[in-house]
């Protein structure tokens, strides 16, 4: 049997915690490996308990969440953090995204939809809700011009695979290429964007509608 996805709770309520811990009970492929009250004892906890994904609230006292998931990726670079909040608020989005969180997401979520968040952040895919992806495409429209970031056609499809969530293999059975081929378009991808994570790229590539941006070859051709 395939082991479990190790999972922690971070939240300064008692009540989500609870029911987050019973919430992650339904699931045979998900299990609670600890609970912590604020960042500094997630921080503390991180070190003994090694989960694969943590589940964080950005609202604490002592430590604040985005506080923590900067500490705690910088220590911990395979610790995967999914931030989990009541606030439809922006510039929280924005911090928890820049400090490292694979993925956020509103404390409504529907349960199915957070057991794959946790599923799809173990393995390095981004999940972002509905208003998060919202207020990138706001941000985007109210924005400067554009970066010309000089990616390429095949690098713009492999990112438009990207935003969709697809994993390398995915990407490589869907364009019949090898995985090393698409983990070579993947880090030049990052390196161009000056990113190190799929969801800095893709939180930038939907701000500044990469996809669909000209590259020097479509312009060279028109």
């Amino acid at each position: 049997m395939t082991k479990p996805i190790q999972v922690m709770i971070v939240d300064d309520h008692a009540m989500v915690r609870s029911g987050l811990s019973a919430f992650l009970m339904a699931f045979d492929d998900l299990e609670l490996v600890g609970e912590a009250g604020d960042g500094h004892e997630a921080l503390q906890k991180c070190e003994k308990l090694q989960p694969d994904v943590i589940l964080m609230d950005l609202m604490m006292p002592k430590m604040d969440g985005v506080s923590a998931i900067q500490a705690i990726r910088s220590i911990h670079p395979h610790i995967q953090i999914i931030a989990l909040t009541s606030f439809k608020d922006n510039d929280l989005m924005n911090k928890a995204l820049e400090s490292g969180a694979i993925g956020y997401l509103l404390k409504n979520v529907a349960v199915d939809d957070l057991a794959q968040a946790i599923r799809s952040a173990y393995v390095g895919q981004a999940t972002l809700a509905p208003e998060a992806t919202q207020a990138l495409v706001y941000a985007m429209s109210h924005n400067n011009p554009p970066i010309n970031y000089n990616l390429t056609i095949r690098e713009k499809h492999i990112l438009s695979f990207l935003i969709k969530g697809m994993s390398n293999p995915e990407i490589a059975d869907f364009l019949t290429i090898s995985r090393a081929t698409v983990r070579f378009h993947v880090s030049n991808i990052f390196s161009k964007l000056d990113v190190t994570n799929r969801t800095e790229a893709v939180a930038l590539a939907i701000q500044h509608d990469l996809v669909n941006q000209p590259s020097n070859s479509d312009v060279a051709k028109s």
